[in-house]
């Protein structure tokens, strides 16, 4: 047990402190959040505890839904990520559908380290931990990562010098799957049942400096008048 206590009991004493300090501020605010939702995008990022979208965002409960895993990958074998896109983008009407990675991803570190390995054979199942089978869930789900890892060209290049290149070519990879999806192909042929137009983006969040990068991979309806001539943000965005 550390010295400020249990950490369960911990956060267990600053929600219900988090609680009342908003109740004091905002009366109606828990009032209105029991009627329902209306976020304006779907984060969809890296599991990392390093990385809470809301905080480093400083948006409110109800503003960003989220779907977080290993290393923010979006798959089209995936049903979890994609019912909670279809949700997301039908029910909820969400503008902006956002993949998000960051610097200093472990699972993006353990896929480059997997592909620097010369041992690394791309014909068969990869087993990107080693210590467990290559049919392992983990290595699995990391399998596509650790190849993509393997197509740039980072054998010989340090490891501090290629992670962050897999980290945004990864965010990259993830916005092209995520715009061959069902949902987003609908929202952008046929519209949406609410009618909001939909946009999809790639940023990187760096955990060293606490500011969200653009990639400049954003993409809406075709015909649809740009959010902006360039990126979103020219410097990384300062939350």
């Amino acid at each position: 047990m550390s010295r400020n206590g249990h950490p369960i009991q911990r956060m267990l004493t600053a929600n219900a402190q988090w609680a009342e300090d908003v109740q004091k501020a905002e009366p109606s605010f828990f009032e209105q959040s029991a009627k329902g939702q209306a976020p304006h995008t779907l984060w969809i990022g890296c599991a990392d505890s390093r990385v809470p979208d809301s905080i480093i965002t400083g948006s409110k409960p109800g503003e960003i839904f989220v779907h977080r895993n290993i290393a923010n990958q979006l798959k089209l074998d995936d049903y979890n990520a994609l019912s909670v896109l279809r949700y997301a983008v039908d029910y909820l009407g969400v503008e902006h559908v956002v993949i998000v990675g960051h610097t200093e991803c472990g699972g993006a570190a353990a896929c480059l380290g997997a592909s620097q390995n010369p041992s690394l054979d791309l014909k068969n199942a990869i087993a990107t931990v080693p210590s467990l089978p290559a049919d392992s869930s983990l290595n699995r789900w990391l399998e596509p990562l650790t190849r993509l890892a393997a197509s740039l060209g980072l054998s010989s290049t340090p490891h501090q010098e290629a992670l962050p290149v897999v980290v945004e070519e990864n965010v990259k990879m993830q916005v092209d799957m995520l715009a061959k999806t069902v949902t987003i192909n609908d929202a952008w042929t046929k519209g949406t049942p609410k009618g909001q137009q939909v946009w999809i983006h790639g940023w990187v969040y760096d955990i060293a400096t606490g500011k969200l990068k653009d990639l400049n991979v954003s993409r809406g309806p075709p015909g649809a008048k740009p959010l902006s001539e360039g990126p979103l943000s020219e410097e990384p965005a300062e939350m």
